[in-house]
């Protein structure tokens, strides 16, 4: 179940439109729809602990999504609950990588939009 918070009109609004523009292109790993709805200067940290790995820029983001669904074709994320304030969004979801579900693992993502369009999105793990 998603709980979708925030306003629906202003700053919370346009973020919760950025990042539900970002999310259905990511739930179709269309990669060209994700790309475009970030900012040139975009920023993703993915989760390897301790501290993630940083891609800054549109060509180091897209080379790092390509090679994600590339190696992995089940890839699905479920959202659980999104909430924004302001330019700020956050997702909790439920990463599948198996069909049924049996391989997951849960997380969160901070987003920062800009201009319409995902600036930076942290991602955190559980475990």
């Amino acid at each position: 179940m998603t709980a979708n918070l925030g306003l629906s009109t202003g700053a919370a609004g346009e973020t919760l439109a950025a990042v539900t523009r970002f999310n259905a292109a990511f739930a179709l790993q269309d990669v060209d729809g994700i790309m475009a709805s970030m900012t040139e200067d975009c920023v993703f940290e993915d989760t390897p602990p301790p501290d993630g790995l940083r891609y800054t820029g549109q060509a180091a983001v897209r080379a790092y999504w390509e090679q994600f669904f590339r190696e992995n074709p089940n890839a699905r994320f479920d959202e659980e609950e999104r909430f924004a304030a302001g330019d700020r969004c956050v997702v909790l979801w439920r990463y599948n990588w198996t069909p049924d579900g049996e391989g997951h693992v849960r997380g969160v993502d901070l987003f920062r939009v800009r201009d319409g369009k995902v600036a930076e999105k942290l991602a955190y793990v559980k475990g």
